[in-house]
């Protein structure tokens, strides 16, 4: 069973990369204190629930990796129980790398990020394309974009973890952006209010 992300993602390889690097001692406390989550928490469900952007990466039987970015309406990736979230892929540019990847490597990997907390959290799973579960597919669909999915992708979470917030800038997105500029409108009414009433300087 594994203990978390250490167990996958701490390979050999990484393992001997950190000792030359001088990390080792402390990864190697890191993946004995153990308790690091290998289901959907509460928390996550939440975190989850806000995104509307995801990055979603897999590789081909040979190693070639690939990233592709993934997003729509808040919660478009939904969780399914304490092991699967899925999310509808509609139609594309006809490449389809990640479904051919999946054929033949169902490994996967989800990076997921708040930009205004700077908050990120990286999934480790398995991953698979679903095009005959009508059921899934009509649960998946947003009314963003107007066309229905061609399939289904379903992540099943091995692990999970919280990345630090080191080196990432917020952003924020046009409905914030929004609401901090109308918040300051409605101030500067206030304030021009204020000034006509108070008597001229003569």
């Amino acid at each position: 069973m594994t203990r978390g992300f250490t167990d996958i993602a701490f390979t050999p390889a990484v393992r001997e990369t950190q000792t030359r690097f001088g990390s080792r001692d402390f990864c190697q406390r890191l993946a004995e204190r153990g308790g690091r989550p290998t289901t959907i928490t509460a928390d996550l469900a939440d975190f989850i629930a806000a995104r509307d952007s995801a990055y979603f990466g897999t590789a081909s039987a040979d190693g070639q990796p690939y990233i592709q970015h993934r997003g729509g309406p808040p919660g478009f990736i939904h969780v399914l129980d304490a092991h699967d979230l899925a999310f509808a892929d509609y139609p594309g540019n006809k490449q389809y790398i990640t479904a051919g990847n999946l054929s033949e490597n169902d490994r996967a990997f989800m990076f997921l990020i708040d930009y205004p907390s700077r908050r990120r959290i990286k999934l480790w799973g398995r991953a698979r394309v679903v095009d005959d579960d009508p059921a899934l597919l009509g649960r998946l669909h947003a009314p963003v974009p107007p066309r229905p999915p061609e399939r289904a992708i379903r992540f099943t979470v091995a692990a999970w973890d919280v990345n630090c917030r080191q080196y990432i800038t917020p952003r924020h997105d046009e409905a914030a952006i929004e609401k901090l500029v109308q918040d300051l409108k409605a101030r500067i009414v206030e304030l021009e209010a204020e000034l006509d009433r108070r008597p001229a300087i003569v």
